[in-house]
């Protein structure tokens, strides 16, 4: 008992775990979620297919087994007492009871039983009589829905194991050793899947996905069996109508739910369908869940801005989501593979890390706080969580001619963060890292091309000259020799923030940027005067970059701009995305222009023909328990003897536990019993 009953614990909390945690998603799912240490162990325990995985069947299993051969051994037992009356008492082992009391009563034996019969037939005791030599026995009993318990608690569990073992894996995983069949790995058409990868229409349990974008229809569902995929037939087809998505104010989903034609291979009959979330279409004996939704290969319109090089002017690019494509201006063989798009997303817009994306100079920090505070993620902000949807965004990866690759996700529209309009660019470099925001300032039109414009002009030296003679010419001094160093300076932190000096970083990560004249300050400055350095040069550098917009808005043909607040917020803010965009590791950078949805459901296929068998387990179980804990079994037997002119009455009770409510019930019984019979109770 205590082995089953810790075997039972285990499964209900695997239960729940299994309830709880997602099941037989795919593997990169828990990796973004948990990280890859956690998804490794959930993984290895089998908690992320917890019905299918082999400790759960096992312990099924020895539990059919072993209750099964429990009940064989003590069910005929516990049946043959329960008809049992007990009868073959005789008078002295009665008086041996622990319960059990004698009377004297006048009258005749028959007629003390008859009296006898009718108290306990108004006490809920069913009774019969039986003549022995010179005596009468009278035997009782009440409560036999006890003994019953036992046999429903057992079987209700054999039940519901066995109903567990119908919906679990057990019956794929027979198919796949009789059957010889066996998951695929690859891709492929499902048109060219072989028999060996495929299960029947008529198998008797499964649970498989199905994907359908709008407009089109499936036939087949597919079962994640480790590292690869089992294709299941359906005996009908999905076709999906229309996929319907509510949101609430905030941009979260409030209720989505699908208009499907459910099309039957047998007989052409076409029976139309909505399926929401808990709302199941059931045909066939399968049900049809909804599960999620994802794109179902909309098509989407996109700018490309360079981001190496002095080239300005944007192409335009188109592609389907999961699809691939070459991309202009890209190293030979980079391609770019459409992976999602999301027309929704809520977004915390607050800062993670709970730190401010300030130029905080006057406050009392060490050089590398001043600087690493400009490091990072371009996304950084001062304010707590804040949920908001920030409109749509496309998520693509870039896959180098070695095939090594980055993910991307962009926002068609700019964000309002801090009071600034910005658009946001993600990285990531593995599925197990989050993405890191480039955080790229929107012009006064709301676009990109000023900020494009700043960063080609940052990497052509010629215009660095420029501006810095524009820059020693603004201080208005009547010393050739501070303009001359002036303009050096700023020619030099030019340099430095766009990565083309000539002096080698000493951080490996400081190609240009912050970072570069932080390695330059500390290498060349004495450590006392670093943070004094640090000023003035940040002071030249925001001079020198204002100076370099000008100058390549003239280039442009665009008249120059006066020094305001906003436009100097601008600047700043193009400052660190300039320095952030070292780490973009990207040839372009794509902007969301239109986009065609299209949308796809993500169905759940049930067939689950242990579900009844579970619903009548739990009946059973809850049944056997609530005989065994609230009903009690009471026996009652009296011996009636004549003793000259009176009748001596030995009365006996016993019952499985011994309470102090079976210790009242005696008593008032024995009571009830001397005032019936009008007897005086003997002396013991």
């Amino acid at each position: 008992m205590r082995i089953a009953i810790g075997l039972l614990v285990v499964l209900a909390i695997a239960s729940v775990i299994g309830t709880v945690l997602t099941q037989q998603a795919p593997y990169a799912n828990y990796v973004n979620q948990f990280g890859p240490f956690w998804a490794e162990i959930f993984d290895a325990l089998g908690l992320v297919h917890v019905y299918g995985s082999a400790w759960f069947t096992a312990i099924l299993l020895f539990l059919v087994i072993s209750l099964s051969v429990c009940l064989a051994n003590h069910g005929p037992k516990i049946v043959a007492d329960l008809r049992s009356w007990k009868d073959r008492v005789q008078e002295q082992s009665l008086r041996a009871f622990g319960h059990q009391a004698s009377f004297h009563a006048a009258g005749s034996r028959t007629e003390m039983a008859a009296r006898l019969s009718r108290l306990v037939e108004a006490q809920g005791y069913r009774q019969r009589q039986q003549e022995k030599a010179g005596a009468t026995l009278m035997t009782a009993k009440r409560g036999a829905l006890n003994r019953l318990g036992y046999l429903w608690t057992h079987l209700g569990i054999i039940v519901i194991c066995t109903g567990g073992l119908l919906d679990g894996s057990l019956p794929v995983t027979l198919q796949m050793w009789w059957f010889n069949k066996s998951p695929l790995h690859g891709n492929m058409t499902i048109a060219e899947v072989p028999p060996e990868h495929r299960l029947p229409a008529a198998n008797p349990s499964f649970r498989a996905q199905a994907w359908v974008p709008e407009g089109r229809y499936v036939s087949t569902a597919v079962l994640n069996r480790g590292n690869g995929v089992l294709i299941q037939d359906l005996p009908f087809s999905i076709q999906l109508n229309q996929f319907i998505v509510e949101y609430y104010s905030t941009g979260m989903p409030k209720r989505f739910a699908s208009d499907i034609v459910v099309i039957d291979h047998a007989n052409g009959a076409r029976i139309p369908a909505r399926v929401e979330v808990n709302k199941p279409f059931i045909y066939r004996g399968i049900a049809i869940y909804q599960s999620s939704f994802e794109d179902g290969g909309s098509t989407v319109h996109l700018s490309a801005y360079p981001m190496r090089g002095a080239r300005t002017s944007a192409f335009k690019l188109s592609g389907t989501v999961g699809e691939s494509a070459q991309i202009a201006g890209a190293q030979k063989g980079e391609t770019v593979e459409w992976t999602g798009l999301r027309a929704i997303n809520v977004e915390n817009i607050a800062d993670g890390a709970g730190q401010t994306d300030a130029r905080g100079l006057a406050k009392k920090r060490g050089l590398r706080e001043v600087f690493d505070e400009r490091l990072g993620s371009g996304a950084k902000a001062s304010k707590p969580v804040q949920l908001r949807n920030i409109g749509p965004s496309l998520q693509y990866i870039l896959r180098d001619q070695s095939g090594g690759a980055r993910e991307f996700n962009t926002y068609m529209l700019p964000v309002d963060i801090d009071g600034e309009r910005v658009f946001l660019a993600g990285l990531r470099e593995n599925p197990n890292e989050p993405f890191r925001y480039l955080r790229i300032p929107a012009d006064a039109e709301g676009t990109l091309r000023q900020w494009m414009q700043l960063r080609a002009a940052l990497a052509n030296p010629a215009l660095h000259a420029a501006a810095a003679r524009k820059f020693a010419a603004a201080l208005q001094s009547p010393e050739p020799r501070l303009r001359a160093r002036a303009e050096q300076s700023a020619a030099r932190v030019l340099a430095l923030f766009a990565g083309q000096s000539e002096i080698q970083p000493r951080r490996a990560r400081a190609i240009g940027g912050f970072a570069a004249v932080a390695d330059f300050i500390e290498s060349s400055v004495p450590k006392p005067e670093q943070n004094r350095a640090a000023q003035l040069l940040l002071r030249v550098l925001e001079g020198a970059v204002w100076e370099l917009w000008q100058v390549s808005r003239a280039r442009a043909g665009e008249p120059a701009l006066k020094e305001t607040e906003a436009n100097r917020r601008f600047v700043q803010s193009a400052m660190n995305a300039l320095s952030d965009h070292f780490f973009y590791r990207a040839p372009v950078l794509l902007q969301l222009n239109t986009f065609n949805e299209v949308k796809a459901s993500v169905f759940q296929l049930t067939r689950a023909p242990g579900k009844k068998w579970v619903y009548l387990g739990c009946a059973l179980l809850v049944l056997g328990v609530f005989s065994m804990f609230f009903i009690r079994e009471r026996r009652l037997w009296f011996w009636l003897k004549d003793d000259d002119a009176q009748v001596n009455v030995l009365m006996a009770m016993s019952t499985a536990r011994r309470t102090v409510d079976f210790e009242n019930e005696f008593n008032h019984l024995r009571d009830n019993v001397r005032a019936a019979l009008n007897a005086s109770e003997a002396d013991r």
